[in-house]
């Protein structure tokens, strides 16, 4: 159970990335920002469930993680800053800045699923 978890989790952060990430870059109607903020939340808590894993694999899943949070949490706080302290508002160049950022976090995301691809394939039953 606790793998369909992990893997559960894994599989939404990156789907709930790549619905925000698709779309134009200029057009900030295409991101919506409560899946950037889903996205933000959902791979906070595939990060926490992959601190458990003392493999090699393991550490890669976690620095693939941090990496996805770290980006998405970036992507985050540009939007809240444009948004609520800055006087231009969100503009053509801040919203591909948060997309931006979010599509390094969705690169994250994607080796994170083909680690778990490759570790559910070479897992044997004792």
């Amino acid at each position: 159970m606790e793998k369909v978890v992990f893997g559960f989790f894994v599989l939404m952060s990156a789907t709930l990335n790549f619905g925000f990430f698709i779309g134009d870059m200029g057009n900030p109607q295409l991101h919506n920002v409560y899946e950037l903020y889903a996205a933000v939340v959902v791979n906070l808590i595939a990060t926490v469930l992959k601190f458990g894993d003392r493999t090699q694999i393991g550490a890669v899943h976690l620095a693939t993680s941090l990496v996805a949070v770290i980006q998405l949490v970036l992507a985050a706080g540009v939007h809240i800053w444009v948004t609520q302290a800055s006087e231009a508002g969100l503009t053509v160049a801040h919203t591909s800045s948060v997309v931006s950022l979010s599509g390094g976090a969705l690169l994250a995301n994607m080796v994170s699923l083909i680690l778990l691809v490759i570790e559910t394939a070479s897992y044997r039953r004792r």
